[in-house]
C-alpha cells in the first residue's frame, strides 16, 4: 500500500475559481494522474474513498468541485450546465498535467453517472488522455423510470420547463431535490433515497437541492457518438439493476468504443455511492485495468 500525500488545490476556469483536491503517492517518480469527475449535482466528497482507493495503488488522483458546486465559485449555486462542466474538466486537466510529480502523458479521465458521460465526451478531444473509466455512465434516458408515474413526470417536468424558463429571464433557480422517494418531485426517485440522503446528511459538501434546468441538455446529449471516437481504452462498471443508468445504455458505450470493455456487479445505481463492498471490488477492478493500460503506455 503506497504512502499518499493530500494537497487542497484550486484552478482557473470558466467564471472563476475551482477548488479541488490532488492525492500524490510518494513516489520518486512521476505519478499517473486520475481526474475524477462527479455526477449531476455531486461534490467531491463523495469521490474521496475513490480517490484515496487509487492513491494507495500509487496512481495520483485529483476531484474538484464544478462551478456553482461545493467550494467552487460560480453562480448561480446548484445549477448543472453541461458545458461548462466540461470546460471545467478540461482546466482540471490541465491543471493536473502542469503539477508537480505528476506524468503528464498519463492522464487517466475517470467519471461517475452524468461524470462518466463527461469523461468520454471530453477525452474523444484530447488524444493525449492516456485511458477513460466511466461507472455507472449516463447515455441517454430510459423510455419509462420505475417506479414514476406519467403524472409525477408531468410534475417533473413542468419543473424542469419552469427553472428553465426563469434562468433564461435572469430570475433565481426554481431548485427541486435531487434525490427523493417515488411520490416527490424529484430528479431521482428510488425505494432507498432515505438511506442514501442519511449517509451524506453530516460533513458533506453535497445539498439535496438543484436546479433542474439541466435535464433539457442532458436529454440531446449523445456520450455514445463520443464513444466511437475514442482512440483510448475505455472501462465502463456497471451495477445490474441500476434503474437510472440502465445497462442496455452503458453497454452501447462500451459497444462503441474501438477499445471499450464493460463489467457488472450486482446491486444499483446507489450501491456504486455507499455499499462499502461494491466501492472497493469495482476499485480493484479499475485499478488492474489502469496498471495494465498505463504500463503500456510509459514512455
Amino acid at each position: 500500500m503506497s504512502q499518499f500525500t493530500q494537497l487542497e488545490v484550486s484552478f482557473a476556469s470558466d467564471r472563476g475559481l475551482r477548488s479541488g483536491r490532488l492525492y500524490r503517492p510518494d513516489t520518486a517518480h512521476p505519478a499517473p494522474c486520475v481526474v475524477m469527475c462527479s455526477g449531476f449535482g455531486s461534490t467531491m466528497d463523495r469521490l474521496f474513498p475513490w480517490a484515496e482507493a487509487y492513491a494507495e495503488a500509487g496512481l495520483a488522483a485529483m476531484v474538484f468541485d464544478y462551478g456553482g458546486f461545493g467550494r467552487s465559485e460560480g453562480h448561480p449555486r446548484q445549477v448543472v450546465d453541461l458545458n461548462r462542466q466540461r470546460v471545467d474538466i478540461r482546466a482540471a486537466v490541465s491543471y493536473a498535467r502542469a503539477a508537480v510529480g505528476i506524468d503528464a502523458d498519463r492522464i487517466v479521465l475517470w467519471g461517475n453517472s452524468l461524470g462518466g458521460a463527461h469523461a468520454i465526451t471530453t477525452a474523444a478531444d484530447d488524444p493525449r488522455i492516456a485511458a477513460v473509466v466511466a461507472q455507472i455512465p449516463f447515455n441517454g434516458f430510459p423510455r419509462r423510470v420505475e417506479g414514476r408515474t406519467a403524472a409525477q413526470t408531468m410534475r417533473l417536468m413542468a419543473a424542469i420547463v419552469w427553472d428553465a424558463l426563469r434562468g433564461s429571464a435572469g430570475l433565481t433557480p426554481h431548485y427541486i431535490p435531487l434525490v427523493g422517494p417515488p411520490c416527490e418531485v424529484a430528479i431521482t426517485n428510488a425505494a432507498e433515497a432515505e438511506e442514501h440522503i442519511s449517509t451524506l446528511s453530516t460533513g458533506t459538501l453535497w445539498r439535496n437541492q438543484v436546479a433542474p434546468r439541466g435535464i433539457l441538455q442532458m436529454m440531446r446529449y449523445r456520450p455514445a457518438e463520443a464513444a466511437a471516437r475514442l482512440t483510448v481504452p475505455l472501462l465502463v462498471c456497471v451495477a445490474t439493476d441500476d434503474t437510472e443508468t440502465p445497462v442496455e445504455l452503458s453497454r452501447q458505450l462500451a459497444d462503441r468504443a474501438p477499445r471499450g470493455t464493460i463489467r457488472l456487479y450486482p446491486g444499483t445505481h446507489f450501491s456504486f455511492y455507499t455499499d462499502g463492498p461494491t466501492r472497493r471490488t469495482v476499485a480493484a477492478d479499475q485499478i488492474t485495468f489502469l496498471h495494465e493500460v498505463l504500463t503500456r503506455t510509459v514512455r
